[in-house]
């Protein structure tokens, strides 16, 4: 088994999709990508091929669960591998609307691995979330930690999990690794490319970008009265330039061995919320206000990685620090003000501070 050359990528158009279409176009992958721009905006390609300097090789907008769609793309083109970034990744908003989650989280994966399955397409990389481990414990986690999801999100992401690990388990002919996310942030240090999520964000720091920029009155920080330094909850940011890179070296690696491989994603030092609005001031050159507001469910004190096993195993690890993301998600939010529509996106007139923690 050779390393990938065609990679099919879902949710190809979203924060964390549109950076990795550009990492691997950087290095030399053929990619054609899927979304529904659900979360996402189609204009963000021109951008891609602007910051990579070639095109995607196919765009198709349709949603996953519709696997006569999906196949007629794998019908089309030969796919060596798959990325799957396609899913719904709100822990708040999956406790107001948990069939929802479970339909387009699990209900995506599976109709995603049958229409692989029935394509001869046998290798994967899968964006998990370090939400799986939930109240797990405060020490820095490493992928042997216990399980506990708090949350249909973090629950919908272990049910994968263990589908891609039965999947495995049974047809050795597959090989999968599964990336668990500690909350990527930040943006390419073009500015072309960032997070511009539809609505209010439901995670830090794009919402403390939409504060600095005024789109936004202030932040709520939710809890600080957590058994953390501060009292507000502790996470581990990676900057998305290394989520990316740390997926185009999954790809470069599927071919070493079949099964189900697991991995953290993560710095290993964890921030609480308050020093996130910290290093986002000084990013922006101005104290950031906020207010403390009552915990929200589903959310924990601490979840920091022990990333130890991806540099081990692969040589990896993240090379930039919190004042690199907080300085590079501003520099996306001041340059694009209301995202990728521009100026066509009417502003944001609802002003009540709802932001918060980040749910990755």
């Amino acid at each position: 088994m050779s390393a990938p050359s065609t990679v099919l990528i879902t949710g190809g158009a979203g924060f964390i999709g549109s950076h990795a279409c550009a990492e691997l176009l950087d290095h030399g992958y053929e990619l054609i990508v899927v979304d529904d721009y659900s979360n996402s905006a189609p204009q963000v390609f021109a951008r891609v091929q602007r910051v990579a300097g070639r095109f995607v090789g196919a765009v198709y907008e349709l949603d996953i669960r519709d696997r006569q769609a999906l196949s007629a793309v794998f019908d089309r083109h030969s796919v060596d591998a798959v990325v799957h970034f396609a899913g719904l990744k709100s822990a708040d908003a999956s406790t107001r609307r948990p069939v929802e989650y479970y339909d387009t989280n699990v209900g995506g994966t599976t109709a995603l691995l049958r229409t692989m399955h029935a394509h001869g397409v046998h290798q994967l990389v899968f964006s998990s979330s370090c939400a799986v481990y939930g109240e797990a414990g405060l020490a820095p986690l490493d992928e042997t930690a216990p399980t506990r999801p708090t949350s249909p999100y973090a629950t919908s992401k272990w049910t994968c999990e263990r589908i891609l690990a039965d999947v495995c388990r049974h047809r050795p002919e597959y090989s999968v690794v599964c990336l668990r996310y500690f909350n990527p942030v930040g943006a390419h240090p073009s500015g072309l490319l960032g997070e511009d999520p539809r609505g209010t964000p439901d995670n830090l720091m794009p919402y403390l970008a939409q504060v600095a920029a005024g789109r936004r009155e202030r932040l709520r920080v939710f809890g600080d009265d957590y058994p953390t330094p501060d009292g507000t909850a502790v996470r581990d940011y990676t900057h998305v330039m290394d989520t990316v890179e740390a997926h185009r070296v999954a790809l470069d690696r599927l071919a070493d061995a079949p099964g189900l491989h697991v991995y953290n994603l993560g710095a290993g030092r964890g921030s609480s919320v308050l020093d996130v609005v910290r290093a986002f001031s000084r990013a922006c050159g101005r104290p950031l206000p906020y207010e403390i507001a009552p915990r929200r469910p589903g959310d924990v004190p601490a979840l920091v990685a022990d990333a130890s096993a991806v540099t081990r195993d692969w040589g990896w690890h993240p090379s930039r620090d919190l004042d690199d993301m907080c300085q590079d998600a501003w520099r996306f939010q001041r340059l694009n003000p209301y995202g990728y529509e521009g100026s066509a996106r009417r502003p944001n007139t609802d002003r009540r501070a709802n932001g918060g923690l980040p749910n990755r």
